[in-house]
């Protein structure tokens, strides 16, 4: 009735913002990302515990955090279709969390492939993708490594929108993504807040949808060749897309800072000089910079030279893996 994993977080290469179902978190486009090692959150879940407690990165959950693992949590007990009793978790991550890094989608992933093991349920990476999408909908993405598609589906009760890995983490060995980490604050407007009001008042919010979806099947393209320019060139797009809705959005939402913009800038002057290195920018200050093997150093070099406080240099991840060690 125990059991921890450990997960990744992932960066959209190319972005999930906005929803078309609140409750079932269905998102209006399909998206694609890269999960990233090292920086991981564990999480163990018991079931059979004396109460429901939850606890998050070394504090008690409490109001919508609290209820949002409790749900997830809920629906692990209605699949195993048995009383399970009250429920304990600790999650605990080794990065800033809502800070633009998908701390969120990390904790999920770990949370619905654990609570599944602890409730006795057999290993389904379509089921834990499913349910982790319910508690994060970018989790989906981080129960698989590599290269992940989350696909829109078409279903009302979102059977059919779940994440499928394109790409292992071996397929690209040689990419590097480089966290510049400018700001360790939480956000303001955390990202579900901001994804809801961009849906609902932004005029640009229409083309987003349809521009996001075809870059999808573009995106593939390039990975399945290990196109680092082109592929560049794409995040670049769009995540100032995703970006620009917001800032369309009323009242405007900007998750970018004068460092983060000061980044992006030195980034094209490197590039004139042969240094090849690109962003994408998630609901946050923060960019991760997409680069290779031989310019890694180089690129957290540029990130330090502009404000960054820390750098993780990351490289493709792999799946949420089931541990024998507990954090209880």
């Amino acid at each position: 009735m125990k059991a921890t994993v450990r997960a990744h977080p992932n960066i959209a290469l190319v972005k999930y913002w906005g929803k078309r179902d609140d409750a079932l978190i269905l998102p209006h486009q399909s998206s694609l990302s890269l999960t990233l090692e090292p920086i991981h959150v564990t999480t163990t879940v018991e079931f059979g515990a004396p109460s429901d407690t939850v606890e998050l990165h070394g504090h008690a959950a409490k109001g919508s955090e609290r209820d949002r693992v409790l749900r997830l949590l809920d629906q692990v007990r209605a699949q195993a279709g048995r009383d399970l009793g009250p429920a304990k978790v600790v999650s605990r991550g080794d990065f800033p969390m809502a800070a633009g890094l998908a701390s969120s989608a990390a904790g999920f992933a770990a949370l619905a492939v654990a609570g599944r093991a602890a409730a006795g349920l057999p290993q389904d990476t379509r089921a834990s993708s499913i349910l982790a999408r319910r508690g994060s909908g970018s989790a989906c993405r981080s129960v698989q490594g590599g290269f992940c598609e989350w696909m829109r589906g078409e279903r009302e009760d979102g059977e059919d929108s779940y994440a499928v890995q394109r790409f292992d983490a071996g397929h690209w060995a040689d990419l590097r993504m480089v966290v510049a980490i400018l700001d360790r604050g939480e956000k303001e407007v955390k990202s579900r807040d901001g994804m809801k009001n961009t849906v609902e008042t932004s005029p640009y919010y229409p083309a987003w949808v349809k521009d996001a979806e075809a870059e999808v099947p573009r995106a593939r393209e390039l990975i399945a060749k290990k196109d680092l320019e082109a592929l560049g060139e794409l995040c670049e797009r769009n995540a100032w897309r995703m970006h620009s809705t917001s800032l369309a959005a009323d009242p405007p939402l900007c998750y970018l800072n004068s460092a983060t913009l000061g980044l992006i800038q030195h980034l094209r002057e490197q590039r004139k000089k042969g240094v090849p290195v690109w962003f994408t920018l998630d609901a946050g200050p923060n960019p991760v910079l997409l680069t290779n093997a031989a310019h890694e150093v180089a690129a957290e070099a540029l990130a330090r030279a502009c404000g960054a406080v820390d750098v993780v240099r990351c490289v493709p991840g792999g799946d949420a893996t089931l541990l024998t060690e507990h954090l209880f």
